[in-house]
């Protein structure tokens, strides 16, 4: 039966091929943030965040009544205030700096091929969805998507949620685009260069601290022993940072954060690690986070504000944050090269 000539298929999406450009999109997703730093909006985000089974793996029947009953009751107004230490007047540090980079990496993809490519952004939790970028993408013409979550080491508890909601927006779309995923880039070497040249830079204006701890977010033990190759990853990239960097052993460490709840986590824990470190005579502690493509809740206010009042009331003198790349022309070119490797075969990787 012909369609009538108004039917648009899914989300306003025209029949009609030829009524956008045909072009590739690449698709930048990260965690995401609430849209206000108040107990009201970290609620909602809260409850989409923690009701992800990737993230949670409970039964539900043992998971619901924690979340709904204890969680979202104490929880929203505790992260409220951290959130709020950081909120300046451009917003939420992830999104704006998270958009920064979207826009640098499509100056920089336009610059070598113009027009060819549309660079998006989404957040996993909170807006935009994946599945309202995916669907101003196709509004675009996008007809190939390649998808980048910034996370530089694979987990099934991120890069894996992030497949999970593609996958959830590709259901609604009857003519979804060809599909490519970068599930991770945790060892490729314009990274660890970046990386490496960012601290460097750093140490050149600020003098160089008694030891440099990366720390990276921490998951459940229990999800690596059922197959996550996170930690390996984690290890792997701080291995290669340190080769770069020229360091012993003795004068680089790596610990983990942000854990929650009672099960057994990823160790050796930063909170603990910057306390130990403290007490072992070191005064200036230099602190990286390799897991972070952008300075977020996770490195402003639990690295660069807790942890520092950890430390110096441990006996230490200083705890000093190196920043994230974030939108630095060395992560920008970085992501560029590796995007453009990802895109080989298609034909705007040769236009």
């Amino acid at each position: 039966m012909p369609l009538p000539d108004h039917y648009t298929g899914v989300a306003g999406h025209s029949r009609d091929p030829a009524a956008a450009s045909v072009q590739a999109g690449v698709l930048l997703v990260n965690l995401g943030t609430p849209n206000a730093p108040t107990a009201r909006a970290l609620r909602p985000y809260l409850a989409e965040f923690l009701s992800d089974r990737r993230v949670i793996d409970y039964p539900r029947w043992r998971w619901w009544p924690i979340l709904h009953g204890v969680v979202l009751r104490l929880r929203p107004k505790r992260s409220a205030h951290a959130y709020a230490r950081i909120w300046d007047e451009r917003g939420s540090p992830l999104r704006y700096l998270s958009e920064a980079l979207a826009n640098a990496l499509q100056t920089r993809l336009d610059q070598q091929r113009p027009g060819t490519l549309r660079v998006a952004l989404a957040m996993r939790y909170g807006e935009p969805s994946v599945a309202q970028a995916i669907g101003q993408l196709q509004r675009e013409g996008v007809r190939r998507l390649l998808v980048l979550p910034l996370y530089p080491q694979y987990s099934a508890t991120s890069t894996g949620s992030v497949i999970d909601a593609v996958a959830d927006a590709f259901k609604a779309l009857r003519w979804p685009p060809e599909l490519r995923f970068i599930n991770d880039y945790h060892d490729d070497p314009g990274h660890i260069d970046a990386l490496a040249g960012s601290i460097e830079r750093w140490w050149a204006a600020n003098g160089r601290g008694d030891k440099l701890l990366l720390s990276f977010h921490g998951i459940p033990e229990r999800y690596v022993r059922l197959g996550d190759p996170y930690a390996a990853q984690c290890r792997r990239t701080a291995q290669r940072l340190r080769e770069r960097l020229r360091l012993g052993e003795h004068e680089m460490v790596i610990s983990f954060q942000s854990r929650v709840g009672r099960e057994r986590w990823l160790q050796p824990y930063t909170d603990a690690t910057v306390r130990e470190l403290a007490a072992s005579g070191v005064r200036k502690l230099d602190v990286a986070c390799p897991g972070f493509a952008v300075d977020c809740l996770e490195t402003l206010e639990e690295i660069a504000m807790q942890n520092r009042d950890f430390f110096t009331a441990a006996g230490g003198e200083s705890l000093r944050y190196i920043p994230a790349l974030n939108d630095s022309p060395e992560q920008v070119d970085s992501l560029a090269a590796l995007l453009r490797r990802h895109l080989g075969g298609w034909p705007e990787a040769s236009a």
